[in-house]
């Protein structure tokens, strides 16, 4: 097997391809021969050192891969050898060959490529969570969407068009006509200046009902003055860390010193909520991670969840495909293909 390693934190020039032995599943875990790797900004953070939840470098990374069993522990079943699927992995999937717990696989729709479908988990069960099942997004509502080109982003434009929600995206204007095409009813250029007036001014002066915010530090002071009464903020990231120009680990203290500081008596009397989404932080819940991708899997058939594929790059060029991310070239997913 190939696998992508983070030989030490750093720059994209960190990750190196090293070979290995086939890993030979056990119990009840399935080994996928990968097709498709998913990145995410996540995987780019522990590069940079900046992801506490990262394995200890060296380490392989990645959280999402698309393929076809080959192989199936004891206690998995024969019967999944030879399916196509798409699979969540706890690190590990910047590879060729992953193995993975039955519980955390699904059949891969047969409508879409391996490409499409390795965008699929992390993006659509983080934009579900954040809208529906902690946002409680209704069609009479407008969700602000921070980032929206980004894969969290197309899939929360796919979740608002889903509900009927009204939908309003921060992005440069180079991504403006895509995100409009997608679905996206308004979008904001963050680059020219404060989106919050033009956001006040969209929504007569009141602010969203739902905001989701990838960005962190100060940025979610401001993003929880743009909710409107009644309104919920999702923190879902970190992202302007990477911006910093201090060294390794002392990107987070920056961040760390323009985190808001949340006063519950503030928020009951202008009758806000804020909360955090990190499906990383739910393996001990594949019941409920069952669920959700069972209803976004159905939302592949029924029509409304569409998979967009920016680019793709071979493991070989993983630094090359991260570094592209963190120029915020790509308008939705940025996959590996073996």
């Amino acid at each position: 097997m190939r696998q992508v390693f983070i030989v030490s934190a750093g720059g994209p020039e960190k990750l190196q391809v090293r070979e290995a032995p086939d890993p030979v599943p056990k119990g009840r875990e399935l080994r996928v021969r990968v097709r498709a790797s998913g990145i995410n900004f996540a995987d780019i953070l522990a590069r940079q050192g900046l992801y506490p939840d990262a394995p200890k470098l060296p380490a392989v990374v990645g959280y999402e891969v698309s393929g076809v069993v080959d192989a199936a522990g004891p206690d998995a079943g024969e019967s999944w050898i030879g399916r196509e699927v798409m699979a969540l992995t706890r690190f590990g999937g910047y590879a060729d060959t992953v193995i993975v717990p039955a519980h955390q696989v699904f059949d891969k729709p047969a409508s879409l490529t391996h490409e499409q479908t390795a965008a699929i988990p992390v993006n659509y069960l983080t934009a579900w969570q954040l809208m529906v099942v902690m946002g409680s997004l209704s069609k009479d509502d407008t969700v602000l969407i921070h980032n929206a080109g980004g894969g969290v982003g197309l899939a929360a434009i796919d979740v608002a068009r889903h509900i009927g929600a009204r939908s309003i995206g921060t992005a440069s204007t180079g991504k403006h006509a895509f995100l409009k095409a997608r679905g996206l009813d308004e979008a904001i250029d963050y680059t020219r200046g404060d989106w919050m007036p033009e956001l006040m001014r969209l929504t007569q002066n009141r602010g969203a009902e739902l905001i989701l915010d990838p960005l962190g530090g100060s940025h979610w002071k401001k993003s929880v003055k743009a909710l409107r009464h009644t309104g919920r903020l999702g923190m879902f990231g970190i992202s302007t860390a990477t911006e910093s120009k201090l060294p390794g680990p002392l990107r987070l203290l920056s961040v760390g010193l323009g985190l808001p500081l949340f006063n519950p008596v503030t928020l009951m009397n202008q009758n806000r909520s804020v909360f955090g989404v990190n499906v990383g932080h739910l393996w001990h819940e594949p019941d409920k991670i069952r669920v959700w991708g069972d209803v976004i899997l159905k939302g592949v058939t029924d029509g409304w969840v569409r998979p967009h594929v920016d680019k793709t790059f071979a493991l070989e060029q993983a630094g090359e495909a991260q570094a592209y991310i963190e120029a915020r070239k790509n308008t939705g997913k940025v996959v590996l293909v073996p």
